[in-house]
């Protein structure tokens, strides 16, 4: 397989390490197996986006050993040891002092095109041959490598060769600084024929100006200390008139508490496992599966809260009745499917699992998701309908406007996964990591805008209880809805026993009463 195709299969060995190497600055490399490209032998050692080092190589007397965020940026080999076969070994000569040579390659990603080449316009080949040694002038049985037009000594090239017929090889321990922002690629290639059955291990570290998190993650902590404090604002406002309204709290109103509480929670969580994985370049399993089990949690009671409010509970109708147990259901194999979807994301690293794997993950989501959307707008649907034949006008104002929002929610989350369709499609080497990070954000902006429109439109107030239940008719009672909404009853008037007698007096006029909403329930 010395003249295949390789140039294929090297694209896509940069766009898996460039979507996998997100999951942590320290790379481990664990027995990892060379792979047969073309006419080398090569092992992917990761890609990530790295900011140009603040400080010089050379200067030392301004680094801080205590301090993570010293401005340096760099790429560092610690304990990289090559074997090989046994048979491999007996194939070179005990004689010669330097046999079988494997050369690490790190280049940014613009520069993937200095990487090999091809004699005569025929197929690329990695490593120089006979041919490109006359045209190219490289040295046959290495890595063909042109400069960079920016800068001469990249890519770089560090050669580790065994020892007559050893069978492992150490690499000595070095760092590469990083004076240029880019998306860097680290690549392990042996030209040596005899070389197959090679394998590694060892770590190597990736370090940007303030920390081990990887370029195009950093801006997401920032981006979760914000959103925690939002959250933290919303619970100040929500929780104000909680307290200030607490008997008349609805059960609607506690669910959207633990909504507020959940997200806060989760915003805080992200931050300090982004925090850690800063400073220590890793992400532990335990650590990183609890902050993703809060997350499926509050996605799941956020998108059951919107298709309760969809169905009329706590404000048409006191409970769900007979679809209690099919909302239950939906959000326990919902909260299952985010909960896979984002532990093969986020916990550990991403390597173990390939493309078609994600893709099983990723289905049932979406799926789930584009059912819950059709059952919250039929839902709402008749929600209105039942609303309009009440005549009871301010509900339906604002299931109108709660109707409207989720409209304008579910055409944003269209056009921006056509957007992210779009943006992945034609950056499939992440050249364009430093903005990768809005495409997350983005659906955590989102899922707050919605939860604030909620808490807009159904915010405790001393009338809560009477707004839930109540049946009005005509122009009449919904001026008087719309004042106790506004204004509450006053000091000394009305009470509970005069106005159960004012809604019994409504409500045999009007030929839907809450004991018949009850009555659909159970029959639904």
């Amino acid at each position: 397989m010395a003249f295949t195709s390789w140039r294929s299969t090297l694209l896509t060995l940069l766009v898996l390490a460039s979507a996998v190497s997100a999951s942590a600055s320290v790379h481990t490399y664990i027995s990892d197996s060379f792979k047969e490209v073309g006419n080398a032998f090569l092992l992917s050692g990761g890609s990530e986006g790295i900011v140009a080092s603040r400080v010089g190589p050379g200067d030392a007397d301004k680094w801080n050993p205590y301090r993570i965020s010293d401005g340096r940026s760099f790429i560092r080999f610690e304990n990289i040891t090559f074997w090989r076969g046994k048979e491999a070994a007996s194939q070179h000569s005990d004689k010669k002092h330097s046999t079988g040579l494997i050369q690490a390659i790190i280049f940014e990603a613009a520069d993937r095109d200095n990487i090999g080449g091809s004699a005569y316009g025929g197929q690329r080949s990695i490593c120089c041959t006979p041919d490109l040694a006359k045209l190219e002038g490289c040295k046959q049985g290495e890595v063909l490598r042109r400069p960079s037009a920016v800068d001469f000594n990249w890519p770089v090239v560090l050669n580790t060769e065994f020892n007559g017929n050893y069978l492992f090889a150490k690499m000595d321990p070095q760092e590469v600084h990083i004076s240029k922002t880019g998306m860097y690629n680290l690549f392990f290639i042996s030209c040596d024929p005899v070389m197959k059955g090679l394998y590694m291990s060892g770590k190597t570290y990736w370090k940007n100006p303030d920390g081990y998190l990887p370029g195009r993650m950093a801006p997401l902590m920032t981006f979760y200390i914000f959103m925690a404090l939002a959250y933290f604002m919303l619970s100040i406002i929500w929780f104000t008139q909680y307290v200030r309204f607490w008997k008349d709290v609805l059960p609607l109103q506690n669910c959207i508490t633990l909504v507020i509480a959940l997200g806060f929670f989760e915003m805080t969580l992200w931050y300090f496992e982004y925090l850690n994985f800063n400073i220590t370049g890793m992400r532990p399993v335990g650590i990183t599966t609890w902050v993703v089990t809060v997350g499926a949690i509050r996605k799941t009671v956020s998108r059951l809260l919107i298709l309760s409010v969809s169905m009329g509970y706590g404000v048409v109708r006191p409970t769900l009745g007979g679809l209690t147990s099919k909302v239950l259901l939906l959000g326990a194999t919902y909260f299952l499917a985010s909960e896979l979807l984002d532990i093969a994301e986020n916990v550990g690293t991403i390597n173990d699992i390939s493309g078609k794997a994600r893709l099983f993950l990723v289905l049932p989501d979406a799926f789930l998701d584009a059912f819950l959307i059709l059952w919250i707008f039929t839902s709402l649907s008749k929600t209105l309908e039942k609303l309009q034949s009440k005549r009871s006008t301010v509900k339906l104002d604002i299931y109108r406007k709660f109707t409207n929002a989720l409209a304008i929610a579910v055409v944003a989350s269209v056009a921006w996964i056509g957007y992210e369709v779009y943006f992945k499609a034609t950056d499939p080497f992440s050249e364009r990591w430093q903005s990768a990070w809005i495409i997350t954000a983005f659906w955590d902006i989102l899922a707050f805008a919605i939860l604030c429109v909620i808490c807009f439109l159904w915010a405790p107030s001393q009338s809560s209880q009477r707004y839930a239940y109540s049946e009005e008719v005509g122009e009449d009672a919904d001026d008087e809805e719309a004042q106790f909404l506004t204004r509450g009853t006053s000091e000394g008037d009305v009470g509970l026993v005069k106005q159960e007698k004012k809604d019994k007096n409504y409500g045999s006029t009007n030929d839907f009463t809450l004991e018949d909403d009850m009555e659909e329930d159970k029959r639904e």
